[in-house]
Protein backbone atom coordinates (compact mmCIF):
# COMPACT_ATOMS: atom_id res chain seq x y z
CA UNK A 1 0.00 0.00 0.00
CA UNK A 2 1.80 3.38 -1.07
CA UNK A 3 1.12 5.90 2.00
CA UNK A 4 2.89 9.31 -0.04
CA UNK A 5 0.21 11.16 -1.45
CA UNK A 6 0.84 12.95 -5.45
CA UNK A 7 2.46 15.98 -5.34
CA UNK A 8 0.94 19.22 -5.16
CA UNK A 9 0.58 21.50 -8.39
CA UNK A 10 3.89 23.53 -7.01
CA UNK A 11 5.54 20.02 -6.62
CA UNK A 12 5.73 19.71 -3.11
CA UNK A 13 3.87 17.22 -0.94
CA UNK A 14 0.87 17.77 1.16
CA UNK A 15 0.89 19.26 4.20
CA UNK A 16 2.28 16.94 6.87
CA UNK A 17 4.20 13.93 8.38
CA UNK A 18 4.26 10.80 5.26
CA UNK A 19 4.40 7.57 6.63
CA UNK A 20 6.30 5.18 4.26
CA UNK A 21 8.40 2.01 4.19
CA UNK A 22 11.48 1.59 2.40
CA UNK A 23 10.05 0.33 -0.85
CA UNK A 24 7.57 3.08 -1.62
CA UNK A 25 10.50 5.41 -0.77
CA UNK A 26 13.13 3.55 -3.23
CA UNK A 27 10.07 3.40 -5.54
CA UNK A 28 9.05 7.05 -5.26
CA UNK A 29 12.02 9.17 -4.88
CA UNK A 30 14.64 6.73 -6.70
CA UNK A 31 13.87 6.89 -10.11
CA UNK A 32 17.09 8.06 -11.85
CA UNK A 33 20.64 7.20 -11.23
CA UNK A 34 21.38 11.01 -9.63
CA UNK A 35 18.59 9.69 -7.39
CA UNK A 36 19.24 6.51 -6.73
CA UNK A 37 22.99 7.72 -5.02
CA UNK A 38 21.30 10.28 -2.97
CA UNK A 39 18.86 7.55 -1.46
CA UNK A 40 21.80 5.03 -0.91
CA UNK A 41 23.63 7.82 1.27
CA UNK A 42 20.51 8.80 3.23
CA UNK A 43 20.66 4.74 3.83
CA UNK A 44 23.74 4.34 5.06
CA UNK A 45 22.79 7.28 7.33
CA UNK A 46 19.58 5.66 8.76
CA UNK A 47 21.30 2.35 9.51
CA UNK A 48 23.96 4.51 11.19
CA UNK A 49 21.14 6.29 12.99
CA UNK A 50 19.46 2.96 13.87
CA UNK A 51 22.27 1.11 15.50
CA UNK A 52 22.31 3.97 18.18
CA UNK A 53 18.96 3.56 18.96
CA UNK A 54 17.12 6.40 16.50
CA UNK A 55 13.57 5.39 16.04
CA UNK A 56 12.75 7.57 13.11
CA UNK A 57 14.30 9.61 10.49
CA UNK A 58 12.53 12.80 7.98
CA UNK A 59 13.11 13.20 4.79
CA UNK A 60 12.90 16.82 3.09
CA UNK A 61 14.22 19.00 0.89
CA UNK A 62 14.27 18.97 -2.80
CA UNK A 63 14.92 15.31 -3.08
CA UNK A 64 10.81 14.94 -1.73
CA UNK A 65 9.58 17.40 -4.47
CA UNK A 66 8.97 17.28 -8.17
CA UNK A 67 12.32 17.99 -8.92
CA UNK A 68 14.35 15.50 -11.18
CA UNK A 69 17.67 16.66 -10.27
CA UNK A 70 17.72 17.50 -6.69
CA UNK A 71 21.29 19.02 -5.44
CA UNK A 72 21.13 16.93 -2.06
CA UNK A 73 18.04 16.13 0.40
CA UNK A 74 17.60 17.27 4.08
CA UNK A 75 16.47 15.27 6.67
CA UNK A 76 16.25 15.20 10.46
CA UNK A 77 16.36 12.39 13.07
CA UNK A 78 14.54 12.16 16.62
CA UNK A 79 16.48 12.02 19.46
CA UNK A 80 14.57 11.02 21.76
CA UNK A 81 16.26 7.72 23.14
CA UNK A 82 19.07 8.08 21.16
CA UNK A 83 22.27 6.85 23.35
CA UNK A 84 24.67 9.76 21.92
CA UNK A 85 27.80 7.63 22.51
CA UNK A 86 26.70 5.27 19.69
CA UNK A 87 25.97 8.19 17.29
CA UNK A 88 28.81 8.73 15.22
CA UNK A 89 30.38 12.25 15.34
CA UNK A 90 29.49 13.46 11.64
CA UNK A 91 25.87 13.58 12.34
CA UNK A 92 26.94 16.57 14.75
CA UNK A 93 29.52 17.98 12.60
CA UNK A 94 28.26 21.06 11.11
CA UNK A 95 31.53 22.81 10.01
CA UNK A 96 31.54 24.11 6.70
CA UNK A 97 28.03 23.79 5.83
CA UNK A 98 28.19 20.36 7.14
CA UNK A 99 30.84 19.01 4.56
CA UNK A 100 31.36 16.21 6.18
CA UNK A 101 27.42 14.99 6.23
CA UNK A 102 27.53 15.77 2.53
CA UNK A 103 30.54 14.17 1.37
CA UNK A 104 29.50 10.66 3.14
CA UNK A 105 26.22 10.51 2.97
CA UNK A 106 25.32 13.23 0.02
CA UNK A 107 22.97 14.85 2.34
CA UNK A 108 22.65 17.09 5.80
CA UNK A 109 21.07 15.86 8.86
CA UNK A 110 20.10 17.78 11.81
CA UNK A 111 18.43 16.97 15.56
CA UNK A 112 14.81 17.16 14.82
CA UNK A 113 14.20 18.17 17.93
CA UNK A 114 16.99 21.02 18.33
CA UNK A 115 15.82 24.19 16.97
CA UNK A 116 16.50 26.00 13.84
CA UNK A 117 18.42 29.03 13.96
CA UNK A 118 16.47 32.77 14.30
CA UNK A 119 13.11 30.67 13.53
CA UNK A 120 12.55 29.60 16.97
CA UNK A 121 10.98 26.16 15.61
CA UNK A 122 12.32 22.67 16.19
CA UNK A 123 13.96 21.12 12.69
CA UNK A 124 11.58 18.74 12.51
CA UNK A 125 8.65 21.72 12.44
CA UNK A 126 10.51 23.59 10.24
CA UNK A 127 11.17 21.50 7.59
CA UNK A 128 7.30 21.18 7.62
CA UNK A 129 7.42 24.78 6.28
CA UNK A 130 8.32 26.03 2.48
CA UNK A 131 11.29 27.88 2.70
CA UNK A 132 10.39 30.52 0.31
CA UNK A 133 6.80 31.21 0.77
CA UNK A 134 6.16 29.70 4.65
CA UNK A 135 3.30 27.90 3.90
CA UNK A 136 2.93 24.16 5.16
CA UNK A 137 4.18 21.46 3.10
CA UNK A 138 5.03 17.78 3.31
CA UNK A 139 8.02 15.61 4.46
CA UNK A 140 8.95 11.87 4.37
CA UNK A 141 8.73 10.03 8.01
CA UNK A 142 10.39 6.91 8.13
CA UNK A 143 10.21 4.12 11.25
CA UNK A 144 13.72 2.56 11.97
CA UNK A 145 11.64 0.72 14.67
CA UNK A 146 9.78 -1.27 12.08
CA UNK A 147 12.93 -1.32 9.37
CA UNK A 148 14.90 -4.36 9.39
CA UNK A 149 18.22 -3.00 7.51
Amino acid sequence: MLLIPDFQADGTLPSGIHWAEWPEIEKRFGHNPHRRQLLAGFREAAKELQKAGCKAIFLDGSYVTAKDMPGDYDACWAIRGVDANKVDPVFFDFKNRRAAQKARFFGEFFPGEWPQGMSGKTFLEFFQLDKDTGKPKGIVGFDLERWQC
